[in-house]
């Protein structure tokens, strides 16, 4: 099992507390099996899949930015990622789902908004408008402006995320993660709301189920 490095500190401090256990109470079979238990579960959170790859080739196919259930797929007038009318499909993040975000599509990082907020239960419908929530502004390759959104939750409550303006990014690579159950969203202009591919109730698979398409360039 590859364990993610934006989770280094956590999984690492559990393997320290492991040995550590282990070494202060002596060897044997029960605590052996008890220590182990309890790490796998802390490295469970924190696995990263290897090999991963978007179910088109067609750079234009949004993959998912998070593994999860689709929660809802839903048109808003205004949003700040499309500066006008947009589609969000959010996804929901179980603490039984990888945790890493991926990017949709090759692009480019326009602005990073980070907004303090509540950590309600990420299954509520409001949890998405009160939260602790981080927003990229993404370009595309032609010059569309879309966007991904991490949203804390109750048990979520770091959003990870070491990216910079400017930097760019390959469609489906790695640029953070919600530690422990979360939502994720892809926003996408409303011009584009034909091409959604999905429905609520879905289960898509991060950097690799298409979500929706951009227009060729």
């Amino acid at each position: 099992m590859i364990l993610s490095v934006f989770g280094m500190r956590e999984w690492g401090l559990a393997t320290l507390a492991a040995v550590a256990t282990i070494l202060l109470i002596g060897p044997s079979w029960w605590l052996i099996s008890v220590v182990g238990i309890v790490w796998l579960a802390v490295a469970a959170f924190f696995r990263d899949p290897p090999f991963r790859r978007p179910a088109t080739d067609n750079p234009n196919d949004l993959v998912s930015p998070a593994d999860g259930v689709i929660s809802a797929v839903e048109r808003v007038e205004q949003h700040p990622a499309t500066q006008g009318p947009a589609v969000v499909v959010r996804i929901f993040l179980s603490v039984l789902d990888v945790h890493i975000n991926r990017m949709p599509c090759a692009c480019s990082i326009v602005s990073i908004v980070h907004t303090p907020g509540q950590y309600l239960d990420a299954r509520s419908a409001e949890s998405a408008k009160v939260n602790e929530s981080n927003l990229l502004v993404l370009e595309a390759t032609g010059g569309t402006r879309l966007g991904v959104r991490q949203v804390s939750g109750a048990i979520a409550r770091r959003i990870v995320c070491p990216v910079v303006p400017g930097q760019r990014f390959e469609r489906a690579a790695r640029f953070g993660m919600i530690k422990f159950g979360s939502t994720t969203e892809l926003i996408v202009p409303a011009a584009h709301a034909s091409t959604v591919r999905v429905q609520k109730g879905a289960r898509v698979v991060g950097g690799v189920t298409v979500l929706a398409s951009l227009p060729s360039v």
